[in-house]
């Protein structure tokens, strides 16, 4: 197992998830007194898994067309449009 990558990957991810939609979804089930907490944590747990599964095959099946150096830039580029449309949108 190549553990920088790992680390790096679960670092990442991590972050993204705190306090993202997905997460303040899960704890307003959570937050119900009658359903059990397992439960919740097993549908979320479950959520993500397969969700990062399908991230894993389109990147892999796009990378057989795009170069990564290439994606990467697109990446970025979305990030840092993602991230001034926000600071537009904070300012009107």
């Amino acid at each position: 197992m190549e553990y920088k990558v790992f680390l790096t990957v679960f670092a990442v991810v991590f972050i993204a998830e705190l306090g993202d939609k997905t997460q303040l979804a899960t704890m307003l089930f959570a937050a119900d007194k009658d359903v059990s907490k397992f439960t919740v944590f097993l549908g979320a747990s479950l959520a993500l898994i397969v969700a990062s599964g399908i991230g894993v095959l389109a990147g892999d099946i796009i990378s057989q067309y795009i170069s990564t150096k290439h994606l990467q830039y697109l990446a970025g580029i979305g990030f840092i449009s993602i991230g001034i449309w926000m600071l537009i949108k904070a300012q009107a």
